[in-house]
């Protein structure tokens, strides 16, 4: 099943808290942080390596994230230079507070990510570092590794730099508030350039056969005093901030690839059954794709706000299974390489706050620009990350699809036998009487079996539900 993500608005005190603590529980996450930890994370809040910083406050730095998020890993300024851009990303510096070797980092390796689930989320660093001492919070001074690319007037990056510094963020922005400043015209040219350079890096995207899937996110709000789930298409804003942190990923990977040390995000090009079979599902979707036409381009052209448009993307994240990570020593780049979905070479290295793997790549791309081997405590763990790596995103995944389908579950108990009204988004090759389907409402996406008949990929369908409940933990359906 594609995976989906969930976000909460207002629910955290709702019955749904009791069972997702009760599944934080059963699937052995990690608890409170020791004691030793705390400790060792208390001491570098305070005392911060911040020997090799330049001052860059004079910079004002902005953040764009969600209203609620503390753990703020970004900051960009941007600016016009001749007839292109220049892009100024600060990306929170969390070497400057971990010892290689100590408590703190040992546990960042076992954590891995950070996992967020709809009411809270268990931290990869403690929160003195992650949403206070490390984080881009506004008005304060912060460790970063601040990147400086220079972009020509078509938005292809020209020159790259990234070095150590103290930055401060003058503003803390999130995307909904981003959008209207920018829609009235009234954003400052900082901001207002985000919109300009998106738009340039998403036609970079599209030139080199790179996609971005504008999947709606599933929320649970609440209504009428109790809670129930709908669709949330993202927002322009939001796109154009995410090609910022692909210009850097894609950035770093090239200097990894010069300097012949890294590690690189990878995903596979999708064999020539699952494009066909994603055809397929175009086809019975009444999705237009000629086929002269790109799969990026058909992707480009969607409007996530139509039903049949938004099953389409869930269908068409499977293309996006089989992304890794992959180290490289000595020269000798993997192969593949590229992440088929960047269409590039690509890197994580711009979340150091929420994933192991970026600090790590942080490093090595501030030793390549200044012409100098890589750190030793980097060298050590580089060819076990890929595996930390897999298993951290392995658990994020379970996570996420343990929280979606409990929420699902709980709020639609009580229900059984109900009709609805759904798409049939995937169907089981094996066994066609098996699949997926999107309900148009409740925002709720589930298995469906049952039936004599094959399920009509890409056909409304009206459906019964036969299973709910915290108990039972998914949702079943069946065609009514």
């Amino acid at each position: 099943m594609p995976r989906r993500h969930l976000r909460m608005t207002g629910a955290a005190d709702c019955s749904l808290g009791a069972a997702l603590r009760a599944l934080r529980t059963e699937l052995d996450l990690p608890a409170a942080f020791p004691p030793e930890v705390l400790a060792e994370a208390e001491q570098a809040a305070r005392d911060p390596d911040l020997s090799a910083h330049e001052d860059a406050t004079d910079l004002p730095f902005l953040t764009i994230d969600p209203p609620a998020s503390t753990d703020l890993d970004q900051a960009m300024h941007l600016e016009r230079r001749g007839h292109g851009y220049r892009v100024h990303y600060a990306i929170a510096d969390v070497a400057a507070y971990l010892r290689p070797g100590g408590a703190l980092d040992a546990e960042a390796h076992r954590r891995v990510t950070t996992l967020y689930f709809p009411d809270d989320r268990i931290p990869l660093h403690p929160a003195v570092l992650s949403e206070g001492a490390a984080s881009l919070l506004p008005g304060e001074t912060r460790p970063a590794a601040l990147w400086r690319i220079d972009l020509d007037s078509d938005g292809r990056a020209v020159a790259t730099d990234v070095r150590r510094a103290l930055v401060r963020s003058r503003a803390k922005l999130d995307y909904a508030g981003v959008q209207r400043q920018i829609d009235a015209g009234t954003a400052e040219e900082p901001l207002a350039l985000l919109r300009d350079i998106g738009r340039l890096r998403a036609e970079q995207e599209l030139a080199r056969g790179g996609i971005s899937l504008d999947v709606p996110e599933q929320e649970i709000v609440e209504h009428d005093g109790s809670y129930g789930l709908a669709y949330r298409a993202t927002l322009p804003a939001e796109a154009w901030n995410a090609q910022i942190s692909l210009l850097t990923g894609m950035a770093a990977a090239r200097l990894m690839a010069d300097t012949g040390t890294g590690i690189l995000r990878t995903l596979p090009i999708a064999p020539d059954g699952a494009v066909a079979r994603l055809r397929r599902s175009a086809h019975a979707l009444r999705i237009d794709w000629p086929h002269h036409v790109p799969y990026a381009e058909v992707v480009r052209s969607l409007d996530p706000r139509k039903g049949n448009h938004a099953a389409f993307l869930q269908e068409c994240t499977t293309l996006l299974r089989g992304a890794g990570y992959t180290a490289f020593e000595n020269g000798a780049l993997p192969d593949p390489a590229a992440h088929a979905a960047v269409a590039d070479l690509y890197t994580h290295c711009t979340a150091p706050l929420r994933r192991l793997v970026d600090r790590y790549a942080s490093e090595l791309c501030l030793a390549a620009t200044g012409g100098t081997e890589p750190p030793e405590w980097v060298r050590e763990a580089l060819p076990a990350l890929p595996k930390e790596m897999a298993e951290g995103t392995r658990r994020a995944g379970t996570v996420e699809r343990a929280c979606v389908d409990l929420v699902e579950a709980a709020l639609l108990e009580g229900r059984v036998g109900e009709l609805f009204d759904a798409y049939v988004i995937d169907v089981q090759e094996r066994d066609p009487l098996v699949g997926t389907v999107h309900l148009r409402d409740p925002a709720v996406v589930g298995r469906i079996e049952g039936g004599t008949a094959p399920l009509p990929l890409g056909e409304p369908l009206r459906v019964r539900l036969t299973r709910a409940g915290p108990a039972a933990r998914t949702v079943l359906f069946a065609p009514a």
